[in-house]
């Protein structure tokens, strides 16, 4: 699971935003926290489907 994740965009060290993409499935998500509180969700396109990243959707 460790290398699973790929961090790709990252705001702010104590609170902001994260992209995070799953490398097996090439789904991305959205991690937004505020010191040691947050919550994750995926991105969806406008159609409501999952927004998949090229290098890794198969």
């Amino acid at each position: 699971m460790e290398n699973r994740f790929e961090f790709v965009e990252k705001n702010g060290l104590m609170q902001g935003t994260r992209i995070i993409i799953d490398k097996e499935t090439g789904v991305q998500y959205l991690l937004a926290h505020w010191t040691n509180v947050g919550g994750v969700t995926v991105l969806v396109d406008k159609d409501g489907k999952p927004l998949l990243d090229p290098r890794y959707a198969k």
